[in-house]
């Protein structure tokens, strides 16, 4: 894993395996949408509204992986002294709030036909609305020092503690009586939803995953980049004085 952390190593294997997430990103997109939107059947008690999902879902997802991965590479920073780790966990965490927001926004937009109100506060919809925080949190507290290095800490820091809120997110409509409707596909007995309604939402999950793959590794080169051209100023800098 330290081989890693020598940037031109990691360049070479990010042009490797940037055009197999890419490419299949591109070519996933209009294949997704159509199934989703159009060929898959109407719910028999949600209609149309109930094609909400197909974003709802897969963004609901992946912010919740997204702070997994945000939350390890902080560890990994905080004890072993990763470069890259550090890096990697502020590349995913502005990816991390997107899919919160379209989680919040979209499941607000279904829960006014399906509940009768925008927003209530649930435990499902309040614990995802603090992961929401925790993102934007873990964002400023990167930026709120001079010294970088104890930004990153402070953040780090914020991102393992705030990882108690993720068993919250998910067993939360176990625990208390909530609106949120509990899991439908990672059950002990077999998804809940029919093939038709499953498969559909299965690629959608797939092409958001193989998304977030494409930015992460787009936005750790160029923070690479930015870490780079700051290393020459202050290098520049040092032989003028």
């Amino acid at each position: 894993m330290h081989a890693l952390a020598n940037p031109l190593r990691f360049q070479r294997l990010a042009d490797a395996v940037l055009p197999w997430v890419a490419w299949p990103t591109l070519a996933l997109t209009p294949v997704a949408l159509y199934w989703s939107l159009v060929v898959a059947p109407a719910d028999y008690q949600q209609g149309e509204a109930y094609r909400i999902i197909y974003v709802h879902v897969p963004a609901a997802w992946m912010a919740t992986f997204t702070y997994v991965m945000v939350a390890v590479a902080s560890l990994v920073g905080l004890v072993w002294r990763h470069p890259l780790a550090e890096v990697s966990a502020r590349a995913a965490a502005p990816v991390g709030a997107v899919f919160t927001a379209i989680a919040l926004f979209t499941g607000s937009v279904w829960g006014k036909p399906m509940w009768g109100t925008w927003w209530v506060w649930d435990a499902r919809l309040t614990s995802v609305l603090i992961l929401f925080f925790l993102y934007l949190g873990y964002i400023a507290l990167h930026d709120a020092f001079e010294d970088p290095a104890r930004g990153a800490r402070a953040a780090s820091i914020l991102a393992l503690v705030g990882a108690i809120n993720l068993p919250i997110i998910k067993f939360s409509v176990d625990w208390w009586n909530t609106l949120h409707q509990p899991s439908s596909i990672m059950r002990l007995d077999g998804p809940a939803i029919d093939a038709s309604m499953l498969y559909p939402l299965l690629l959608m999950i797939l092409l958001f995953k193989l998304y977030l793959l494409t930015v992460m590794i787009l936005r750790i080169r160029l923070h690479l980049d930015e870490r780079k051209i700051v290393n020459l100023r202050l290098g520049t800098r040092d032989m003028a004085a």
